[in-house]
């Protein structure tokens, strides 16, 4: 208790006292993406024991509930390989984040929240973050839940450090939540987290990033500009170094932790993102990406500023989520996807004829004080000339869900060969990103349907969570929020090679 007292207090102390950030003249640098098509990412061809879709790409209609197709799922060049699901649940059994981490001893394990907004998931009597033994990829083995502050509702800032072997996670709900941190080290048996600190230290919590050397972990709330930086070299004892005037969703940083990509929603951020059809002036541009330099809070100097770099927005932008850094024959990139639709229709997850569906992008950062757009991953579903066709399907209007996108991420930070996205109705779509130019899908996984025992929600998928590469087995794990957990395998030689 002391220890949460007294991070309050430096917390307070250090929002009334810190300017830690400054803008160059590079912020002119500010542009909308540039004109790259915004048509539909190729489809995939399915080979053989797929089954796929029935119309447009990403669609699963009432007609397809009706006839039974919708129950047994839809596939394109995937198969299950194993999955921790819970049929027909009341509430919610997935979340945001599926993560994986192969322990010292070879131990390889997953973890998940189960949560989604708290307290969906209490009727189904899962709770906190669930950690699987993967060791058999076919039989996952729940080894326990973890029920700590943070990991009760972790919302999206769930990450793991693979380097140092840490589990982390802030308190987080849809605006921001009180910013408890909770610190595991997973390094010697992932099975089974050791607890190390939590602490009152992310002040408020909604998302997260952490360096990739493990030393410093960012919470952040796209609710209010409290972006704050904590060094947690000694898990135990975590301090905070620096609060950022930023509203920020998502951020992950470079390779090495000198910058960080953030996915900003504006300011005043959630209060106007999450209402969906709120189009308010942003003539600063606080929406987008946004690039900082923080090469002195990585290096320790005794307070450190922040300069930021660029900032970029685009075309049909929704709510930005999450980039994800990589590189391409040495050239960086980032893959930035936006969540759910914008300039809709009140109180519905529908675009709307004038609305936007952000769905995903590859930015290129080789430089970074000029970042740009050079393609979108979209499905046929989030164009406009579809919406009109696909608005009454199943979970179609439900706010919050809809036929959108919502996490990506890459096979490999250094040349990958695929992205995987989650995008909510249309399941887990995988894409070849080998010629960033010219992404294509190339496979596809949704999850079979459950009937919704609770009223509200309807028979649909919720395909929501950041999924995971297991690249050695061709493996994808995700999490379905209204089933559970699924690791598919990408078949028929559709994962493509450098």
């Amino acid at each position: 208790m002391i220890r949460l007292l007294a991070g309050s207090v430096i917390a307070i102390a250090t929002l009334a006292g810190i300017n830690a950030c400054s803008r160059s003249s590079s912020t002119d640098t500010t542009n909308n993406g540039g004109l790259v098509s915004l048509a539909a990412t190729p489809k995939a061809k399915c080979g053989t024991g797929s089954r796929p879709e029935t119309g447009l790409q990403g669609r699963v209609s009432k007609a397809d509930q009706d006839n039974g197709l919708a129950a047994l799922g839809f596939t394109c060049n995937t198969e299950l390989v194993g999955s921790h699901i819970t049929p027909n649940a009341l509430g919610s059994v997935g979340g945001f984040k599926v993560v994986r981490y192969v322990d010292a001893s070879g131990h390889d394990c997953a973890y998940y929240d189960s949560t989604f907004i708290y307290p969906a998931n209490i009727l189904d009597e899962t709770s906190g973050v669930n950690v699987l033994d993967m060791s058999d990829p076919k039989n996952p083995v729940l080894t326990t839940s973890l029920n700590t502050p943070a990991m009760l509702s972790p919302h999206e800032s769930l990450v793991v450090n693979e380097k140092r072997g840490v589990l982390a996670a802030v308190l987080g709900n849809p605006a921001f939540g009180p910013g408890l941190v909770d610190l595991y080290d997973i390094s010697q048996d992932c099975r089974h987290p050791v607890w190390k600190s939590t602490t009152l230290t992310g002040v408020l919590g909604h998302e997260s990033g952490m360096s990739p050397d493990g030393k410093t972990f960012y919470s952040a709330s796209p609710g209010t500009p409290t972006l704050t930086a904590i060094d947690i070299a000694d898990l135990s004892n975590p301090k905070i170094l620096a609060i950022l005037p930023y509203a920020s969703h998502g951020l992950t940083l470079s390779a090495d932790g000198n910058r960080a990509y953030l996915a900003a929603v504006g300011i005043p951020g959630a209060a106007c993102a999450y209402a969906l059809s709120c189009d308010v002036p942003d003539p600063n541009h606080d929406r987008g990406l946004i690039i900082l330099d923080v090469s002195e809070i990585q290096a320790r100097k005794p307070n450190p500023q922040v300069r930021e770099v660029s900032r970029l927005n685009w075309p049909a932008m929704s709510i930005p989520q999450n980039a994800i850094p990589f590189s391409k024959n040495g050239r960086p990139y980032l893959l930035e996807i936006d969540e759910f639709a914008r300039g809709g229709i009140p109180a519905t997850g529908l675009p709307g004829s004038a609305g936007n569906v952000g769905a995903a992008r590859i930015i290129d950062i080789g430089d970074e004080t000029k970042p740009k757009v050079v393609s979108n991953l979209r499905l046929e579903v989030h164009n406009p000339e579809n919406f009109g066709a696909i608005a009454n399907d199943p979970g179609a209007s439900f706010i919050g869900q809809g036929y959108a996108g919502h996490y990506c991420n890459v096979s490999s930070s250094v040349n990958p060969t695929i992205a995987a996205c989650t995008m909510i109705l249309s399941g887990l779509r995988i894409f070849d990103i080998r010629d960033v130019h010219h992404p294509k899908e190339i496979a596809y996984f949704n999850a079979p349907q459950y009937p919704r025992i609770t009223p509200v929600l309807v028979q649909s998928n919720f395909a929501m969570a950041q999924p995971t590469f297991v690249p050695e087995r061709k493996e994808i794990w995700y999490s379905d929020a209204y089933s559970g957990f699924y690791a598919v395998r990408v078949t028929n030689g559709a994962w493509p090679s450098n």
